[in-house]
Parts: structure tokens; sequence; C-alpha cells
């Protein structure tokens, strides 16, 4: 039974939702999912809700998902090590067989599977769908021990060089959830491994979502990573290079700054950093006066 104090707490809250609603319905919003939430059969279930909320109020949620964790142990169990510069995987050939069927053949069906479980209208793709993500072979140069910049090869990993968006377009349309996993189509039908976080930014770019919502491990950018307190909630893109330049934007944090920065230019409203692991992480961002996580924002 809900107490009385009970019911007026839940009704505080849809009434603080309510101007949030009012706000995104009929945009579109496009989430990475990935970390943790990914992995925990709790937070699994949440995010799937959190996604049809967004859906059954008039968002037009679109879904793109990593899948780090379990190609890490996927390749564990066929004795191959991981290997990650600049927070990108280096893919030889076997390995990106194994993330496509990882990424492609069991994680984008599993989600289907979840939101269509909850009643929602899901369809899954993959970059190569309808040449959704078209894709070159990422360069990637370093400077070497004496300061030298050398070619460094990351294998079948991928630079995105066109975004086709008229098939989630046609989906969205159509009342359907979008679900694409980050495998693009090459030159003579390679395929290539896509950083989740570059493929998220390039869609929401190519569709000019209002919001794109990186779901990590981690509460957001942190000034200092030994200090949970020290989140910084807003940063503009003028900001990017100086926080780069004082070592707080690093590692695994890289890729998703510079997809952040890539969104921005193309038209995207504004890219947040949230913690997947707390849960309806989605819900708190979207619908509260406080928000959680980092913001990256344009000038205006």
């Amino acid at each position: 039974m809900v107490t009385k104090q009970g019911g007026l707490d839940k009704a505080r809250v849809l009434v603080e939702a309510l101007p949030y609603i009012q706000k995104f319905a009929g945009k579109t919003i496009v989430i990475k999912y990935g970390g943790h939430a990914m992995v925990d059969p709790l937070l699994k279930e949440l995010v799937m809700l959190d996604i049809l909320l967004l859906h059954s109020v008039g968002i037009r949620p679109v879904v793109v998902h990593g899948g780090g964790p379990e190609i890490n142990a996927m390749l564990s169990k066929v004795g191959k090590e991981s290997q990650f510069i600049r927070g990108l995987r280096v893919t030889d050939a076997e390995t990106m067989e194994i993330a496509t069927m990882v990424l492609v053949g069991k994680l984008n069906t599993e989600i289907v599977s979840l939101l269509n479980c909850y009643g929602g209208k899901a369809v899954g793709l993959s970059g190569k769908d309808a040449q959704l993500l078209r894709s070159v072979k990422k360069p990637m140069q370093m400077a070497n021990s004496e300061g030298k910049l050398e070619e460094i090869d990351l294998g079948y990993v991928g630079e995105i060089e066109k975004v086709s968006p008229e098939i989630i377009t046609a989906l969205l349309d159509q009342g359907y959830i979008p679900v694409i996993s980050p495998v693009a189509g090459g030159e003579n039908g390679k395929s290539y491994n896509i950083n989740a976080d570059t493929a998220a930014g390039r869609i929401a770019g190519a569709l000019k979502a209002d919001k794109l919502l990186l779901l990590t491990d981690v509460s957001g950018v942190l000034r200092d990573l030994q200090d949970q307190d020290s989140l910084i909630a807003t940063i503009r893109k003028s900001e990017v290079i100086a926080l780069s330049e004082q070592g707080i934007l690093t590692g695994g944090m890289l890729p998703k700054v510079e997809c952040a920065v890539e969104a921005l230019d193309e038209g995207v409203g504004s890219i947040h950093i949230l913690d997947g692991r707390l849960p309806h992480a989605i819900l708190l961002e979207l619908f509260t006066d406080g928000g959680i996580g980092t913001m990256f924002v344009g000038e205006d």
C-alpha cells in the first residue's frame, strides 16, 4: 500500500518531470549504451525501461550500443589479449570477427529482444545496414621515445567517412526504436570496428539530435580522478583544449570528448556523459532539475 506521503512524493516527481517531457516531446535523443549497465541484469532492465518511457511520452530515442566487456571476455576465451591505444581497441582480423559476432550477433539481438519484451517496438541494425555507416581505415600517429611521430596500425579500426541516416529516420517516423551496433562497412565489403562513442556522436550529428547521452562507468569528467566531488557539471567547447592540456581529459575519456566536440560541430544540442551504474540515470538527467554527469555545450 502506498502511503499518503509516498503518493505525494511520487506526484511531485511527476510534476517536476512534466516541463521536461513537454520540452523534449518529438525530439530525437541518441543514447550510447555501454559499460556496466550492459552487464548488470538489474541495470540492464532499468535502462530498457527508461528508454521505453522516453518513447512512450513522445521522445524519439535511438540506441547505439558498445560491448567492450563482452568482447574482452570472448577474446580471453580464445587466448587473445585486449590491447588499447588512446582508448581504441587494436583490432586484427580475428578480433574483428569476434567483435562482429559479439556486437551484431549477440548484444544487438539481446537489446532488441529486451525492449520488445517490455512492450517496445525495437529494430536492430548494424552500421553496415542500408550503408548507414561508411568507413575507411583509421590512421593514427604517436610520438616515439625520441619525440618523432610514428604511424600506428590499429588494424580494422574504422574512421567514419559518411553517415546515411535515412533508415533511422524512416524507422523513427514509423514509431520504432532503432538499436545500432557500431560495425561499419568499407571498401570491398570490409568490416570495421568503430568506437561506440564515436559512432553515436556521428549518428547524433547526422540526425541533428537534440541530445546525445553517453552511458559510461564514471560519474562524468572529474578534475581529480581520486575525488568524486570534483565533477565538472558543464564544459563549454572552448574549454576542452585547456582541460586536455591539464591532463584532465585522458585515456578512455578522450574518444568521448572528441565525439562530444564533433557532435556539437554537427548541430547536436548538448552531449551528456552519465554514470550508467546509477539506476535510472537517463531519467535523472533528462527529467529532473538538477541532472547528473557532465554536459558539453557550445558557446551560446
